[in-house]
């Protein structure tokens, strides 16, 4: 697969998860006796990624996320020369599906996004006031078990055809943790592409969810290599 095609795929899928994640908490959550709350954002996290990775895993591999390329570059699964147009190209379909969310939204009377939108935060801008610290221990852990069953479930050696519901799972899982505690990133792009609509703290706070889960990935990676070092390198779609 040419990597202009795997490129769009990328792009299309952080479109989708910024849209559909980030667009339930931002629309479905708080609406009064109505709305989904946390559990309905973290199943929609997870929703995007199964949709998602069944529509273009077979083209990129259905990252949606720098920190996933980075761990699996890491692994030996991504050709380093990969990464950063990967990077690229998750990023600028994160800021266009959170900029669609934006054109959805604003249609609601009152709806102002400075307010948050499903922006991720530390301290007085956590959903529980969690501290710093605690924020970036709880992205680096987070995001180091997302790769880890990343890596699993898309290993050459597990069960084919399971690693999107595996990998869904994780997310929904890690969301129904965190999404007090940082409202949950562990993807740094979905990170940047609402921080930019919101505007102010969420960009001054941004740092945060490109360290910790770039950390968390890191050591996914590397913990990986040796735990299965027979797992053969790939440069395959992952999913």
């Amino acid at each position: 697969m040419d990597i202009a095609r795997k490129l769009v795929a990328e792009f299309l899928g952080t479109g989708w998860l910024v849209l559909g994640g980030c667009g339930s908490a931002v629309l479905a959550a708080a609406v009064p006796n109505l709305g989904i709350g946390y559990e309905g954002v973290a199943l929609a996290f997870g929703l995007t990624v199964v949709t998602g990775a069944y529509a273009f895993g077979h083209v990129s591999g259905a990252h949606f996320n720098p920190a996933i390329s980075l761990g699996l570059c890491t692994a030996r699964r991504l050709p380093v020369r990969d990464l950063i147009p990967y990077w690229i190209a998750q990023v600028a379909g994160g800021i266009v599906g959170a900029a669609i969310l934006y054109a959805i939204a604003s249609g609601a009377a009152g709806f102002d996004a400075s307010n948050g939108f499903a922006s991720n935060g530390y301290g007085e801008h956590s959903p529980q006031g969690y501290s710093l610290l605690a924020c970036l221990v709880c992205e680096t852990v987070m995001t180091f078990m997302f790769l880890m069953v990343v890596l699993g479930a898309t290993s050459p050696k597990a069960p084919l055809g399971f690693a999107p519901l595996a990998i869904g799972l994780a997310l929904t899982l890690i969301h129904l943790i965190s999404i007090p505690v940082t409202n949950t990133s562990v993807n740094p792009a979905r990170s940047t592409a609402v921080a930019l609509f919101q505007g102010s703290w969420a960009v001054g706070q941004l740092w945060a969810f490109w360290a910790a889960p770039f950390v968390g990935a890191i050591l996914a990676g590397l913990v990986h290599r040796w735990l299965a070092p027979d797992d053969p390198p790939s440069i395959r779609p992952e999913m």
